[in-house]
């Protein structure tokens, strides 16, 4: 993440979405397309991450967020899991926190930590204290993640509070389980994009992209890069977003 903010897009003419969310899919196929291991190619797929980030702290994009690992891939491998796990270990370490600090990130976990050992719950809270006071992008990373959990969790949390007498069952309305949702403190996700040369969002951010614009490209993930974005951002001021209504909202 060495370069991170270091070269100005020269896109200004383009509207840019607050909230971008993407699937990072294809690390896998990345591999064994270029005769790697599957965990050289999470480590490119890291790469692709970096540059995803950069473009956004360049283009004032105010979120960030990755799908980086999702409930159903505790299915894979006990090889492949062991060394994602590591991989995402080495990411919470005292080199991250710095680069974060130098660029102003703020970071969010979403997902069931718990489900990880001590050691890494810990250094999630760690960094996610250190870094809570700055500005410039929220950068939110899915992992042990999926929307129905997300669903889930927030409407347990709505049962509690009813039965604690803090909300009427007749007051819950839409806008009661935003509250509770994962990120229902930043801006709405106005765009999806996912790589891959897959076509579903898979389980993810269910109730927060009702109405996202969604881009698909058939590039893998380790072959993402600013330009990859850009081509998704342009495509994105291509669009016409009617948010359910007769009333068009043009992007442009």
């Amino acid at each position: 993440m060495n370069n991170i903010g270091e070269k100005k897009n020269n896109h200004l003419k383009f509207d840019f979405p607050k909230h971008v969310a993407i699937i990072m899919d294809g690390n896998r196929r990345w591999a064994k397309r270029n005769g790697k291991s599957t965990i050289q190619g999470h480590i490119a797929g890291v790469t692709s991450a970096q540059k995803a980030i950069k473009y956004a702290l360049n283009n004032n994009i105010v979120s960030l967020t990755l799908f980086a690992f999702s409930k159903e891939n505790w299915n894979r491998s006990e090889k492949e899991i062991s060394s994602l796990i590591r991989l995402f270990s080495f990411f919470l370490g005292k080199k991250t926190f710095e680069r974060f600090k130098i660029h102003n990130i703020r970071l969010f976990i979403i997902g069931e930590i718990n489900q990880f050992g001590k050691s890494i719950q810990k250094k999630v809270q760690n960094i996610v204290n250190l870094t809570k006071n700055n500005i410039k992008l929220n950068l939110n990373i899915a992992v042990n993640y999926s929307g129905r959990w997300d669903i889930l969790r927030s409407i347990k949390t709505i049962i509690k509070k009813v039965q604690e007498g803090s909300i009427l069952i007749e007051d819950i309305r839409e806008h009661t389980i935003n509250r509770f949702i994962c990120l229902n403190d930043q801006p709405d996700v106005d765009l999806v994009i996912r790589t891959g040369r897959e076509y579903r969002i898979s389980n993810f951010l269910l109730w927060q992209i009702a109405y996202s614009e969604l881009y698909f490209t058939d590039i893998l993930w380790p072959d993402f890069t600013e330009e990859v974005f850009q081509e998704a951002i342009t495509n994105f001021n291509m669009r016409e977003r009617r948010f359910g209504n007769a009333n068009v909202t043009k992007i442009r």
